[in-house]
């Protein structure tokens, strides 16, 4: 994880956008990359947010994160981008902006994922600390897809409530 040692003044806001599918081509899925549309739209019109990118290498390289950087290029500055290409998953991913925010003093926190998926994101910022609000995507796809995404979801939400509040309690040690 590339965590720079910069401290965020606090009026700083820091925007979440969690990873989602590489192609075989290194190039963003859909989703991937209507995710990190909406999070440069939001930096764009507001220079106190800095964006914290998170996915580390899925299936196909390169990182989700790298990946994010890359179609941010010229969009918004590398300096309010921080990478982070360690984290595998939800949890790991909200782990390691949690602890960004908290090191780094910022006043917000806006997590930009999918509707399905911002429950869990949500409870898992809500377990170290962070209230983070969502940034609204609208939904795109076939309805099928999302109600497959929403029983996914529902499956991973307790499973990560319990993981979330073990990370937290050895973090505590």
């Amino acid at each position: 994880m590339s965590i720079p040692i910069t401290t965020a003044s606090p009026a700083r806001r820091l925007v979440v956008v969690f990873g989602a599918a590489v192609r075989p081509d290194g190039s963003a899925s859909a989703t991937l990359a209507r995710r990190v549309g909406y999070a440069a739209a939001v930096a764009q019109a507001d220079p106190s947010v800095d964006l914290f990118l998170t996915g580390g290498i899925g299936r196909f390289g390169p990182s989700e994160a790298a990946v994010m950087a890359a179609l941010l290029a010229g969009a918004v500055s590398a300096e309010r981008l921080q990478l982070d290409e360690e984290s595998r998953d939800t949890l790991q991913s909200v782990r390691a902006a949690a602890a960004v925010f908290h090191a780094q003093g910022y006043a917000d926190c806006l997590a930009c994922t999918d509707a399905y998926h911002q429950p869990r994101v949500r409870m898992l910022f809500g377990l170290f600390g962070v209230r983070a609000r969502p940034v609204p995507l609208p939904r795109r796809g076939p309805r099928r897809l999302h109600w497959r995404m929403a029983l996914r979801e529902a499956a991973a939400l307790p499973y990560d409530a319990v993981a979330g509040i073990a990370a937290r309690l050895r973090s505590k040690r």
